[in-house]
């Protein structure tokens, strides 16, 4: 099973890889690589910088590979193994998304990069949220707060209220983009879901020290 995770991880970044060199030699010397809120170009860059996304994608498989190796006693990843792993994957396949859309913007001028970026993150919101009940305790993945981290109890219940509050996000932020492309609306939603795991964390944990069920 683990190794079909790395597998699908490792022919995303050949792909990645070979689009890219099948269209570098027709990319422009500098191309846009960076976008502001309201969607315009910010920074240009020399086009050899669109090979840092795959070696990021590589990296990021490192990463996750040596996670499991590094976590201590009672906050393995070993626990939630394939939704462990299923995170790797969507976290790849946004960074190919995203390499796709720098590799569209060179050609195609007229691309609203900030819409486009903005659905896929709203996306990756909704499908973290659909398994973020999943995820046990530990250092690197979910709603690591003090007190998510000092209880499991708070843990769990923190990811299963953060998972549905992901997921309405997502899917309210997917509507919006049929309303508006306006970006402050879309860094509101994500700041929202974020506030909104963290204060219930403290204030599930603080329920459960008055009651001394900690």
């Amino acid at each position: 099973m683990k190794r079909n995770y790395f597998l699908i991880a490792a022919l995303l970044i050949v792909a990645t890889l070979i689009v890219t060199m099948v269209i570098y030699p027709n990319l422009a010397s500098r191309i846009p690589m960076h976008w502001n809120l309201r969607g315009e170009v910010d920074r240009y860059g020399d086009k050899r910088e669109i090979f840092l996304t795959p070696a990021i994608m590589v990296f990021i498989v490192f990463v996750f590979a040596a996670l499991p190796w590094l976590s201590p006693k009672r906050f393995e990843v070993n626990a939630f193994r394939s939704t462990y792993l299923y995170i790797m994957l969507l976290v790849l396949a946004f960074l190919a998304y995203l390499h796709a859309l720098i590799l569209w913007a060179a050609f195609a001028k007229t691309l609203d990069v900030s819409r486009a970026l903005l659905g896929a993150l709203y996306l990756l919101l909704a499908l973290l949220g659909n398994v973020l009940g999943r995820v046990r305790r530990n250092f690197y993945i979910g709603v690591r707060t003090p007190w998510t981290l000092a209880s499991e109890k708070v843990w769990d219940a923190t990811h299963r209220f953060a998972g549905r509050v992901f997921v309405v996000a997502g899917l309210i932020g997917l509507l919006s983009l049929a309303i508006t492309a306006g970006s402050i609306a879309g860094l509101v939603i994500l700041i929202a879901a974020a506030l909104a795991s963290a204060t219930y964390s403290l204030v599930y944990y603080k329920r459960l020290e008055r009651r001394n069920q900690l």
